[in-house]
Parts: structure tokens; sequence; C-alpha cells
């Protein structure tokens, strides 16, 4: 019995009271479709809030093609956003994933044929703290 009490505190030592702060969940993200046509970009849905979103793109042109999500502001008070598909073959689909902040967007190709989409992004969407089976 007295060996119990001895290795007691020792157990107990290492249950320090650290404090630690708890920053809630980000936004569960959201996927949007694109598609793009010979004569522009469709975008579903063409609003949302900000947080992450995977936009999934579908090239229904003739010509390979690659997607850029910019900024489409201009003297904005903070830097602006472009990311860049991949190269997406034609009758094929990509990916895109960005967390954009509130503001305008433009979905565009390189083809200037092709005429860009906005996307606009309102405030931040809800966090997803307290929601279960998310990922």
């Amino acid at each position: 019995m007295r060996r119990l009490v001895l290795l007691l505190p020792v157990a107990l030592a290492g249950c320090g009271a650290e404090s630690r702060e708890n920053h809630p969940r980000p936004p569960v993200p959201i996927t949007m479709a694109a598609a793009i046509h010979p004569g522009g970009i469709e975008v579903s849905p063409p609003r949302a809030g900000a947080g992450e979103i995977t936009l999934i793109v579908s090239n229904q042109s003739g010509t390979p093609q690659t997607v850029t999500f910019e900024t489409d502001e201009l003297g904005g008070g903070t830097g602006g956003v472009r990311v860049r598909s991949g190269r997406i073959a034609p009758r094929s689909t990509g990916r895109l994933t960005v967390v954009p902040r509130a503001g305008t967007y433009s979905l565009h190709t390189s083809d200037r044929r092709i005429r860009p989409a906005r996307v606009r992004i309102g405030p931040p969407r809800p966090s997803a703290q307290n929601r279960v089976l998310l990922p």
C-alpha cells in the first residue's frame, strides 16, 4: 500500500494545468461548379460567403484551358488573390481550391474569346464549431 501512495504524486505531476486558447473551427468548405463554354464561363452558385471553396471546372470548349481565379478589384487595401488551375483538357474537368475574402473575383481563361465569370464573395460563413461528422 505504501508504494501506491508514493507513485500517486508522481503520476499527478504530469497533469499540469496548461492554458491553451481554443480557436473556433473554420467554416465548412463548399464546392462550386464552373463550365467553360466557347462563349464564356458559367459558375454555380455565383455568390458565396468567405471561406474555403473548391471549384470543379468542366472544360466544354474544344481546346485545353487553364483557369485563373483572381481579385477583380482595383486599388484594394489588401493584397489580391490569384490562383491558377493546371491545364484542363477538352471535355475534361479540373479542380481549384481557394480561400477568398469578401469581394468580387474574376474566373477567366487566357483565351480572350471566352467571356470571364464574376464571383461575389460575401461576409465569412459561420464557423463549423460544434458540427459533427465534418472533415
